[in-house]
């Protein structure tokens, strides 16, 4: 894997710069400039309601969200930015940057000529707000703990009308992704910031604002949010201005996106196969064969991608380690010998059989199968065996069974918990059903519940000593393709270190994942890099904070229809299909 970062980080000066406006390189698409139409709609599935349309609370990634907030490419005026056909970061909103001589302090110019969907100029005070919001504790942004390093804050300064400079506390491999982040409207939410403090900006945006008052860089904005049916999005007018195509074809192509709000994903590709949705990422291999028989039944005109790569992203169980309410079974999950035996009881197998009709791969390591490089294959493994996990369960006083089948303790306690998942979901639903069997088999109980996606997400994101749940199976996506360990997800006391919230790091494993992942990020030697994080991965594996699952393929879709795909040598998860800036209709 071609590693980027670490040239620019140890050059002693580096500079590079676009002219105005930015050109989306003609290799990011299959499609001639002679090929494109404008226009259109292109329609997509979104499973569940939307919780926020605020940057600064949302944490989740959905279809819809990630055009809001997370897809780097078609969200938001990020400074910098990664192109689907290589690891280099390039200027985007920024017109050049440079990185000093030690990799510590970024200096950015801003682009000219960008502005807010109404039509108000982005300046420097834009992404300064964005930081301060993001950097204030007591909004409690997902993006809060990429600007630390080890309780240090990176520093940002406005240094002229159009110039901004960012300091890092020590040398940082993530010192680029870090800056991908995007400007806040200082004119509106910076306006309700400082009157009325992080309590007033948490507030705004929820999904009963009204869409004309809120304002937006991406490519398509937000006008109307119809819960539990659709949510529409429309060409930003002046996002053209800024971003032109290889011919200098004012972007995106489209006019407007329709997300249609499903139930589950069977119903998304029912909605496919009816033609009423224009692309659709199949889950697994049955979907994928129903999908041909309607493209030879002449019901569908289609294109498919089978097994383009591993997904990018993982799949796992957690554990609560904050029930103060229940001290028996907060004594449990803090158990490694439990979250070891967890482990054991997951049959992987009959997963990747029965869910992903063979299309996956068991997952062993916190590291996305996508990112080959870092993924440590030598981690300890719990696989599927129910002797092994009993053998376990009987060393924590488990040795016995009630009338009703159920383990208990020398004090008469069950072996029984909920484990939580999104609703609509149909593979997750799947999975943890299939593992309740398992588990059932050996003498756990495990109640099976199907939660509302945004309670679900609500549920994790608790903070305190008694948090409202036993286990949830959900999964992670985004993180940098140079250190893919998520700040805000290994080290104690961060905003998705999801098992324990107590702030603190309650084992010498927790401690030793936190030294690890901070060393690694200050190591610019990818190599040596590399090698920090293949031992985070071990001892990570060793203690199974997270019980992962599998790690299924990804595969995609689209009706002929619809054009402007990536080449199909890039398309794999990283990247995805396309990029929804550089889609049309035909």
């Amino acid at each position: 894997m071609k590693r980027i970062l670490l040239s620019l980080l140890v050059a002693s000066l580096f500079t590079v710069g676009f002219a105005e406006p930015f050109v989306w390189p003609s290799e990011w698409t299959s499609a001639s400039a002679d090929e494109v139409q404008m226009g259109g709609s292109v329609r997509l599935s979104e499973l569940g309601e939307l919780r926020t349309f605020n940057q600064f609370v949302s944490a989740e990634s959905t279809a819809a969200a990630d055009l809001l907030f997370n897809d780097a490419l078609n969200s938001g005026a990020r400074l910098v930015v990664q192109g689907p056909s290589s690891d280099e970061f390039i200027p985007y909103a920024a017109e050049s940057f440079e990185i000093s001589d030690d990799g510590t302090v970024v200096d950015i110019v801003l682009r000219d000529g960008i502005k807010w969907s109404d039509g108000t100029p982005v300046t420097v005070q834009d992404y300064f707000f964005a930081y301060t919001a993001e950097t204030d504790p007591d909004v409690g942004s997902n993006s809060y703990d990429s600007w630390f390093i080890e309780d240090e804050p990176i520093l940002m300064e406005v240094t002229g009308d159009n110039s901004m400079r960012f300091t890092f506390p020590k040398p940082d491999r993530t010192a680029l992704p870090v800056l991908t982040f995007q400007p806040g409207p200082d004119h509106v939410l910076g306006e309700i910031y400082r009157e009325g403090g992080a309590e007033a900006l948490k507030a705004a945006w929820g999904t009963d604002v009204d869409l004309s008052t809120t304002v937006w860089t991406n490519p398509f904005i937000p006008v109307a949010y119809q819960g539990n049916e659709r949510v529409l999005f429309q060409k930003n007018p002046y996002f053209g201005e800024w971003n032109v195509d290889s011919a200098g074809n004012p972007l995106p192509y489209l006019d407007e996106i329709v997300f249609n709000i499903v139930e589950s994903v069977d119903a998304a590709l029912n909605l496919y196969l009816a033609g009423e949705l224009d692309i659709f990422n199949p889950s697994n291999l049955d979907d994928i064969g129903v999908i041909n028989v309607a493209v030879q039944n002449g019901d569908i005109d289609a294109t498919i991608i089978e097994n383009a790569s591993p997904v990018a992203s993982s799949q796992f169980i957690v554990f609560n380690w904050n029930k103060a309410g229940d001290p028996f079974k907060q004594s449990l999950f803090r158990s490694t010998d439990f979250r070891q035996a967890m482990s054991h009881l997951v049959d992987r197998e009959a997963l990747i059989e029965l869910v992903y009709g063979g299309a996956a791969s068991p997952m062993w390591s916190n590291v996305y199968q996508v990112q080959e490089y870092w993924v440590n294959n030598d981690v300890p493994k719990f696989p599927y065996d129910p002797e092994a996990a009993t053998e376990l369960l009987a060393g924590l006083g488990f040795s016995r069974k009630n009338a009703d089948g159920i383990l208990v303790d020398r004090d008469g306690n069950e072996l029984s918990f909920t484990l939580a998942t999104n609703s609509g979901n149909t593979q997750r639903e799947q999975i943890a059903q299939i593992f309740a069997d398992s588990a059932r088999d050996v003498g756990v109980n495990v109640e099976v519940q199907a939660l509302d996606f945004n309670l679900l997400v609500d549920q994790l994101l608790s903070e305190g000593e008694d948090r409202p749940f036993d286990a949830i199976l959900i999964g992670l996506t985004g993180g940098s393709r140079d250190w893919p360990f998520g700040s805000n997800v290994v080290p104690c006391g961060t905003n998705l270190h999801m098992y324990n919230t107590s702030g603190d790091c309650l084992t010498p494993q927790e401690t030793l994942m936190t030294t690890l992942y901070y060393q690694g990020r200050a190591t610019l030697d990818t190599e040596a890099a590399r090698e920090i994080g293949l031992e985070l991965q071990r001892v990570q594996a060793e203690i199974q904070p997270q019980v992962y699952t599998v790690s299924p393929s990804a595969h995609y879709s689209w009706l002929t229809s619809v054009g402007g795909e990536h080449p199909a040598d890039l398309i794999n998860a990283l990247v995805g299909s396309r990029e929804l800036v550089l889609t049309f209709k035909k």
